[in-house]
């Protein structure tokens, strides 16, 4: 006998891609754009949601444009929503600079990717054919009954991808 399957609302997920310039300028309207692309899609700004994709997306884009930077070359943000997760890709052209997750307590810099492994549900580093690579953090977002009952604002308004 097996056991009866949880129940899953079909799936459809939208998704933003954009390139920016490889600038600190970039990096801020990469940022921007992302927070009114989720507006859109129905995450209100200022919701724990889009507050927290904010910090995700400003953290990725810059160490992006801090330490991925190729002269010449843009990055690139992609946003994955669908019912149970929101995904951020940024995107750089220098595959040999991994990120590392080091920080001494008295640097000054270095501390942006502790705040992106305490934030998201996952994080990594991909490879990114023919070049580059792809830092993505993920958000498990709360389960659709449970979303006006999160402790923030993400239920008023929140219409499911599933019905776009």
């Amino acid at each position: 006998m097996r056991p009866t399957p949880t129940p899953r609302h079909p799936v459809t997920a939208r998704v933003f891609v954009q390139r920016f310039s490889s600038t600190p300028r970039g990096a801020r309207l990469a940022r921007h754009l992302a927070l009114h692309r989720l507006d859109a899609w129905g995450v209100p700004y200022g919701s724990a949601v889009s507050d927290t994709a904010a910090l995700l997306v400003a953290e990725l884009a810059a160490n992006a444009v801090t330490h991925g930077r190729v002269p010449g070359r843009d990055i690139e943000v992609l946003l994955r929503l669908d019912a149970y997760t929101l995904r951020i890709d940024v995107s750089d052209s220098r595959g040999e600079r991994r990120p590392k997750v080091t920080a001494a307590p008295e640097a000054e810099h270095g501390r942006g990717l502790l705040l992106v492994d305490a934030l998201a549900d996952r994080w990594g580093v991909f490879d990114r054919v023919p070049v580059g690579k792809t830092v993505r953090a993920e958000l498990d977002l709360p389960p659709r009954g449970e979303r006006s009952l999160a402790g923030d604002d993400f239920g008023r308004g929140w219409e499911s991808p599933a019905h776009d």
